[in-house]
């Protein structure tokens, strides 16, 4: 039992320095891309959590708390990852024009 939760916060530590190391290599102008291009793998992560917690049998009381931990920050970086990608595609759109039906309405009132 202890071999494979060993084993499995090896793999966990490991693939933290990997994500590190690519990350790292990334310039800065692609960070908020390559963000909302993950949110996919944020959402296989929570999709995940939800099929786990709902195939164990008896969970014991950490297996729940990490269970709903890893559902809590997979939706707050899928949420987070579209917040950041609608502000990035927000800088692209132009201005918006002033309303028709304002105008139409001082049009109406001078007239009269």
């Amino acid at each position: 039992m202890y071999t494979e939760l060993l084993a499995n916060i090896a793999i966990l530590v490991l693939s933290g320095f990997v994500g590190f190391a690519v990350i790292s290599k990334v310039p800065n102008t692609l960070h908020t891309p390559l963000m909302s291009g993950t949110n996919a793998i944020h959402g296989i992560v929570v999709l995940g959590a939800l099929v786990t917690l709902g195939n164990v049998q008896d969970p014991s009381i950490l297996t729940q708390i990490i269970l709903f931990v890893a559902v809590v920050f997979g939706t707050l970086n899928v949420i987070g990852g579209f917040v950041v990608t609608d502000r990035m595609l927000g800088m692209f759109k132009g201005k918006k024009a002033a309303p028709v039906k304002a105008a139409s309405a001082e049009r109406s009132e001078g007239a009269a």
